[in-house]
């Protein structure tokens, strides 16, 4: 499952990013001197807004990319930056307490960018097409992470994956990821899928086999938890949903931007 809980649609998604934006009463196009408004942001105007933070343009092929001179590939260059500093402490510290240091990356949106999927649905999720998107194994990487999962490992740091991608979706990921250059640790021991069939033991509080109900947050959190438990410290946990990084098991956490749809 690509999400456990999603805002479907980008109504809903302006309607929360109306909520932050005009919830105190900003004037808006119709009402110009209003003073009260609480008239959401205009879904028209928030397309174009994320089309221009991306830089989104079309290749030859009709696939939208990010631009590498966006304010969204300027945003990453920050978060990255900062985090290869802490990769650097942290690994010549050795981790804590005698304990291995790694690093977790969730993978859509936060390694693979789905932006062509997104505009080309209209910020829409659909199991049955999202399925033939990840198939295809052909997301473009988020800017710089491909150098970034190559800078921990270069520091000795351990690679790992948490993503609400299925298990049955564990090829193309992987194909994908080594597409991109992310060629690192990409075996079932470091990639972790959900397996609503077989939950592993460490989510047996929410989930069995005749059962799911772990929410992003016990499902994420409990595979650090896990990871933990092999003997590694977890010196940065990346992910572009706030509920990739809530519930602990993590030194430090590192929210990439991703104004294309929210995961409670």
């Amino acid at each position: 499952m690509r999400r456990s809980i999603r805002i479907t649609g980008l109504a809903a998604a302006c309607a929360l990013a109306g909520g932050v934006l005009y919830g105190t009463g900003a004037a808006s196009a119709d009402r110009p001197t209003g003073n009260t408004t609480a008239e959401p942001h205009n879904i028209g105007v928030l397309v174009n807004e994320i089309k221009s933070y991306y830089g989104a343009t079309q290749d030859a092929d009709g696939v939208w990319q990010a631009s590498p001179d966006s304010a969204y590939a300027d945003d990453m260059a920050r978060v990255t930056a900062k985090a290869e500093r802490a990769i650097d402490k942290a690994a010549k510290g050795h981790g804590k307490h005698g304990k291995k240091p790694a690093v977790v990356f969730d993978i859509d949106d936060t390694l693979l960018l789905s932006l062509d999927y997104e505009i080309k649905t209209n910020y829409t999720y659909n199991s049955a097409s999202w399925a033939d998107y990840v198939a295809k194994a052909d997301r473009p990487a988020v800017p710089g992470t491909p150098e970034l999962v190559k800078y921990a490992t270069r520091k000795g740091v351990a690679v790992f994956y948490n993503s609400g991608l299925k298990e049955s979706q564990r090829a193309g990921a992987v194909e994908n990821l080594k597409k991109v250059g992310i060629d690192v640790n990409l075996d079932a021991g470091h990639i972790f899928l959900k397996d609503t069939a077989n939950p592993p033991a460490y989510l047996s509080d929410c989930a069995t086999a005749a059962a799911w109900n772990c929410t992003t947050v016990q499902y994420k959190s409990g595979t650090r938890q896990h990871i933990e438990s092999l003997g590694y410290d977890i010196v940065g946990n990346f992910g572009d949903q706030y509920s990739d990084l809530q519930g602990g098991h993590a030194d430090k956490t590192y929210k990439f931007p991703n104004p294309t749809y929210f995961v409670e």
